[in-house]
């Protein structure tokens, strides 16, 4: 996979993302890009679930792989 489709994938995954939990923000999306623990924490925080609801969220709608 090269640099434009790991783009690609990240742009996609922040569109669901945000449509998951409307409470972040471009600024957390863009902030935590490649860091997915800091990712789940920032939702954790926003949203106040578990980090394993966060977790499984993420892995059921988005192949971060």
């Amino acid at each position: 996979m090269n640099s434009l489709e790991i783009k690609g994938n990240w742009n996609i995954a922040k569109g669901k993302l945000k449509q998951k939990w409307g409470q972040l923000t471009d600024d957390d999306l863009d902030y935590v890009e490649g860091k997915q623990d800091e990712l789940v924490g920032r939702i954790q925080k926003r949203t106040g679930q578990t980090k394993e609801e966060v977790e499984k969220a993420i892995k059921d709608f988005c192949d971060c792989r």
